[in-house]
């Protein structure tokens, strides 16, 4: 009889998984697991695999941050591209791009905007703190790692001392990505006048749904005018100060313009939605209006559960398949589905050189794994694959062509694709994306590349781990 119950049991919960999972290999990963694992699998998808939240409470946000971004848009001048597309030809080669983002999440291209690509944190972090120190206004701050160490303690003194000299600082952090942010720094925070909180806050770790859903954005906007996003995090570990400890290399994106507004409107979408309260926009938030004559253009790409489509994956892909020369990537986690590898198969065989730079010391061996069993269609298609020696390399950056490039927090992984909320941002600017270029040339003199001959070479039992861990790569 208990026997004949479970059976049930089981047999229900694959019949859930086929109905419930519109992506056919996370179908197959999660039928894997439970009927292998038939306890450990069926607690794991009922964890990660339902979407209990997306299904609630991401409905109803996205749909208030479209009544909000329709009253921003009616009451504050912003931007459309179409006047745009006479001064560069990144913008018109690009126009599928720039009108699909448009179209999906509402975002413009904005024009006079100063760029400033941050190399590691020994760039980012002393271009943040003057600008905070510079603050007459506002700081909001939205991180997903956020450390109670050196260069935390740094920032936290800079909001606290800012709050009481009366400028508005807000701060939202992902409780599952920020344990150090307890109690006693948000008091004392709280005490100086900063209002934080968490994204969702987590409650019971082994039962939490919400987990699967991370904030992993990094967006810090200062008086409406400047901002910043990308690959780092707060940590001392972006700061490459202390030679006995590991190498960290990241990309980071300083914005001064109009195309601090979407990222603004991200913010305030996603305080609403975490703190319960309603923000009033005022002119202080959105003045980014004065251009700059470096005249960059760009975008704001968002991504999340709330989001109708996978915007982050669909731009992606769609720069991938305007280029016509040359497509450079860099990202730590390499697991993006057949989509993004067809992608890059069909731009090597055409004649395009494709060159992939990823970790060869990570920081997840099972990540890492499933990773690898990408690489032999890839090396086969003619795909330059680069393995970095250096360190540990986080940054995450496409560049096609040398006149367009996307940085932002989001891995070419699934979970970035459709689990965590990310924000990325297309530059169609030569000089950006020319220097985004250099440095991947650069990175590159410090890693080894993937000869193709020796790679299929490799023992089988060195290959099967690889092919079992991307068997599970979809619910990592």
């Amino acid at each position: 009889m208990i026997i004949a119950i479970y059976l049930i049991f089981i047999v229900a919960v694959c019949l859930r998984i086929v109905f419930e999972t519109r992506n056919t290999t996370k179908t197959i990963a999660y039928l894997l697991l439970c009927i292998f694992l038939p306890i450990a699998g069926t607690v794991i998808y009922f964890i990660f695999g339902v979407n209990f939240w997306k299904k609630k409470r991401f409905d109803k946000k996205s749909v208030e941050d479209k009544k909000m971004l329709d009253s921003l848009e009616r009451e504050w001048d912003i931007p459309q591209f179409g006047d745009l597309l006479q001064k560069r030809p990144s913008l018109q080669n690009n126009m599928g791009l720039a009108s699909m983002v448009a179209s999906e999440l509402h975002s413009q291209v904005t024009g006079g905007n100063q760029l400033k690509i941050l190399v590691n944190g020994e760039e980012k972090f002393p271009e943040v703190l003057a600008a905070m120190k510079a603050a007459r206004h506002h700081i909001h701050l939205e991180y997903y790692i956020f450390e109670n160490d050196t260069i935390g303690a740094e920032i936290e003194n800079v909001l606290v001392t800012k709050a009481l000299e009366g400028v508005q600082v807000r701060f939202i952090y992902d409780d599952f990505g920020s344990p150090d942010i307890n109690k006693k720094m948000e008091r004392r925070l709280r005490a100086a006048g900063v209002e934080i909180y968490p994204f969702q806050k987590i409650l019971f770790y082994l039962l939490a749904n919400r987990l699967n859903y991370r904030n992993h954005r990094k967006i810090i906007v200062i008086d409406g005018q400047t901002a910043f996003t990308g690959g780092m995090n707060v940590a001392d570990r972006y700061v490459n100060d202390d030679p006995k400890n590991q190498y960290w290399r990241d990309i980071h994106l300083r914005i001064d313009g109009p195309g601090v507004f979407y990222l603004q409107y991200l913010f305030f979408s996603d305080w609403n939605f975490c703190s319960g309260k309603t923000m009033i926009a005022s002119k202080e938030h959105f003045a980014s209006t004065r251009k700059f004559e470096d005249d960059a253009l760009v975008q704001v790409v968002a991504g999340g559960p709330d989001a109708y489509q996978p915007t982050i994956l669909f731009s992606m892909l769609k720069a991938i398949n305007l280029a016509q020369k040359e497509i450079l990537i860099t990202t730590p986690y390499f697991i993006p589905g057949e989509p993004i590898i067809d992608a890059l198969k069909i731009a090597a065989l055409a004649g395009l050189s494709v060159k992939l730079l990823v970790p060869g010391i990570s920081d997840s061996v099972l990540v890492n794994a499933a990773a690898k069993s990408n690489y032999g269609e890839l090396l086969d298609a003619g795909v330059d694959i680069y393995l970095y020696q250096k360190g540990f390399i986080h940054s995450k950056t496409l560049v096609a062509d040398g006149h367009l490039a996307i940085i932002g927090s989001a891995n070419m992984d699934l979970r970035s694709f459709e689990l965590n909320f990310e924000v990325n941002v297309i530059l169609y600017d030569e000089h950006s994306s020319e220097k985004l270029r250099q440095i991947f040339f650069e990175d590159l003199q410090s890693a080894e590349k993937i000869d193709p001959d020796q790679w299929s070479r490799r023992p089988f039992y060195t290959q099967l781990p690889e092919k079992l861990a991307r068997l599970f790569s979809p619910v990592m």
